[in-house]
């Protein structure tokens, strides 16, 4: 073990990572997962209340997800979808499509967030300049701001968050940016209204004034996840709909965090009726087990590749791994059981119990505001609840909240000042009491010593 160790700390750099105080925290390294717990080299156990990184759906070792991959790899672990294609990726496509809102009739594998979004942003640029009225010119993205869609060049620039990107800031192409439909801060001159109705406004004329250089709009649906769970005023991504398509701008919604259950519907587009001309998926897809993202485009977009090899329509876009077979059989059998599990059923009963349950820290004196939708929750900390003022990034008091949750036996992680919890969208009632006791108690521990110092820094 003491290899290991000293392997990790030396040798294997982790992403999101300061690497110089990794080596002290002795952070555990996971051996094996059973149900919806973790176990390190060590032999503790936790609770795995981040879903490993926002994708585990069912648990871990589920025997019917831990079959469809045995089954697969008894025929062909991996081949191409680049002149070739495999049952899995056919029967997944179809699957996706049946699923995912109606008009969305083509899907396009990759192998990660970030890159369903590359290719939405490349698929809508191309479109523009192949269409039956082309428009070569419309090539600027409509961003929202602090929103987040990977770390490739192309996902960095319409998600560009300050602190990660900001060494690449001039290798970025252009983009318009619009504020996010949140109220917790607002600016000076405007009251939580009055900046929420800004909002909506600069929707309406960012894209008015910009119509013919607009490639297209990409947002996170209802929930930015990593700018600390912010949760959208309800209506926004329903009038977003309404503005681009009255001007013609593709929409791309991004549900690599949100998708697959943990809004509280299959895709979180669905509670605002809405339907994108783009929709990118990855983490949930399937369930956890294997990389694996898709996206999802309109017959209107589709058609615009269509024609004969030597017109040179083609998409020129792919991975090795595109439609991996041994990914897309685990994806088939993650959706069978969303339907056999009734997981939908769940999240709406384990929503409303973290709800309640969290509610016990609405008066607690560093504790901004508890943002939940569905099972997405972020509980922001802040050394005075009357005034906001945060905490200094030398505090590091999400992550000294983690580290107490850890002790606990729970796995949670912060965004800065933000504690995050998403379990699993299947975790049982037990088990969200048991997330929700140790995050309380580990924000009273450390809120009551760590404030006190940070006041007087």
């Amino acid at each position: 073990m003491s290899d290991l160790r000293a392997w990790d700390n030396t040798e294997l750099w982790h992403p999101f990572t300061p690497m110089t105080a990794w080596g002290e925290e002795q952070a555990p390294i996971i051996k094996s997962g059973e149900g919806f717990y973790l176990t390190d080299v060590d032999g503790r156990r936790y609770l795995d209340g981040i879903s490993s990184l926002w994708c585990n759906v069912h648990g871990h070792r589920v025997p019917e997800l831990d079959a469809a991959i045995r089954d697969q790899l008894d025929k062909v672990a991996h081949s191409t979808l680049l002149g070739l294609s495999s049952p899995p990726a056919i029967e997944l496509a179809h699957e996706l499509v049946q699923r995912t809102p109606n008009g969305l009739n083509h899907a396009f594998f990759s192998d990660a967030g970030a890159t369903s979004v590359e290719a939405a942003l490349k698929m809508v640029v191309q479109f523009h300049h192949q269409k039956a009225q082309p428009e070569p010119e419309r090539r600027i993205f409509v961003r929202v701001a602090e929103s987040y869609h990977g770390d490739t060049f192309g996902s960095v620039a319409v998600g560009r968050v300050e602190a990660f990107h900001r060494p690449f800031s001039g290798m970025l192409f252009e983009t318009l940016t619009v504020p996010s439909p949140v109220a917790y801060r607002v600016p000076p001159g405007y009251d939580a209204a009055s900046w929420l109705k800004h909002c909506f406004d600069q929707v309406e004329s960012t894209i008015a004034e910009h119509r013919d250089r607009i490639a297209g709009f990409i947002m996170e649906p209802i929930v930015q996840g990593a700018a600390g769970i912010q949760v959208h005023t309800p209506g926004y991504l329903k009038h977003v709909r309404e503005v681009t398509a009255r001007h013609g701008v593709p929409l791309i919604t991004d549900e690599v965090a949100v998708g697959f259950g943990k809004t509280g519907t299959m895709f979180a587009c669905e509670q605002e009726q809405v339907v994108p001309d783009v929709l990118c998926l990855a983490k949930g897809i399937t369930a956890g087990y294997l990389p694996l993202a898709a996206t999802m485009v309109t017959s209107e977009i589709y058609d615009a590749f269509l024609g004969q090899p030597h017109e040179g329509r083609t998409f020129y876009h792919g991975h090795t791994y595109t439609g991996n077979p041994l990914a897309a059989a685990v994806s088939l059998v993650n959706l069978r059981l969303f339907d056999e599990r009734n997981v939908l059923g769940n999240v709406a009963e384990i929503t409303e119990q973290m709800k309640s349950r969290l509610s016990e820290l609405n008066d607690h004196p560093h504790v901004g505001e508890v943002r939940q939708k569905g099972v997405m929750v972020g509980i922001e900390l802040v050394i005075n609840r009357d005034t906001k003022q945060p905490y200094g990034p030398e505090v590091r008091i999400g992550h000294e909240v983690t580290l107490a949750a850890r002790r606990r036996g729970v796995i949670i992680r912060p965004l800065g000042n933000v504690i995050i919890l998403m379990p699993a969208v299947a975790m049982p009632a037990a088990e969200i009491d048991e997330l929700c006791d140790a995050t309380i108690a580990s924000i009273r521990e450390v809120c009551g010593e760590t404030a006190l110092s940070a006041k007087n820094r």
